[in-house]
């Protein structure tokens, strides 16, 4: 009875010790979490005098923080930006101007 005691704790404790070496889950970052993805986007910002935005070929977006944009009035630009296409808004985070290969001029070809 005494061995069957120390072979049970054994077995108990050796399964604590394994159970407490599996690593937390992460909690989601906030932008994933409410459905926000990131992503690279091209188009131009609004010009001077109307309420900045950045438009695409596809669509025209409200931009979260357009001091980000301030200077690039009128430029065609890549953005890095969390979009959230429910509110039709994005939060740039990165701005660009394109290269030779990605100007407008050659998105007609």
């Amino acid at each position: 009875m005494k061995t069957f005691l120390q072979a049970f704790l054994l077995c108990v404790s050796v399964g604590i010790v394994a159970a407490a070496q599996d690593s937390p889950i992460p909690a989601p970052q906030k932008h994933q979490a409410a459905g926000i993805q990131s992503t690279s986007i091209m188009g131009a910002v609004s010009e001077p005098g109307e309420e900045l935005r950045f438009v695409t070929d596809q669509r025209a977006w409200n931009v979260d923080n357009p001091e980000t944009l301030k200077g690039h009035q009128g430029h065609y630009v890549r953005v890095n930006a969390h979009v959230c296409a429910d509110k039709d808004s994005v939060h740039i985070t990165e701005v660009k101007m394109p290269t030779a290969s990605e100007s407008r001029k050659n998105d007609v070809q």
